[in-house]
């Protein structure tokens, strides 16, 4: 069993930035891989960001160049970067853990990020 727990989200304007994070109840070397995805209203979840136990990352087309995904390994934590924000990036963002061992995927409660002037 994983726990995770967000923070981070809010209201801000286009063109500005907030920062995301997932805290894990466990080892996160345990998960490969830890990221983010998102929900808008009426879309399915789309991944936004990934970093693997041995710190690849990948990024949706949609967030390359805008979001950075890093990690604090001490404090078990992930964390989204997330700069020059459009309208479009409005949704709830999830934390996902998949765990390696015994196996199995993990969910935030989500946090939602509006968009908006």
């Amino acid at each position: 069993q994983v726990q995770l727990v967000e923070s981070g989200g809010g209201l801000v304007q286009p063109g500005g930035s907030l920062r995301l994070s997932c805290a894990a109840s466990i080892n996160i070397f345990r998960i490969n891989p830890m990221g983010w995805y998102r929900q808008a209203p009426g879309k399915q979840r789309e991944l936004v960001a990934t970093i693997t136990s041995s710190g690849i990352r990948n990024y949706a087309d949609s967030t390359k160049g805008r979001f950075t995904i890093s990690r604090d390994i001490a404090k078990n934590t992930v964390y989204l970067q997330m700069n020059s924000l459009e309208p479009e990036d409005t949704a709830v963002y999830y934390c996902n853990a998949h765990l390696t061992s015994p196996g199995g995927d993990y969910w935030g409660q989500g946090t939602q990020v509006t968009v908006s002037s």
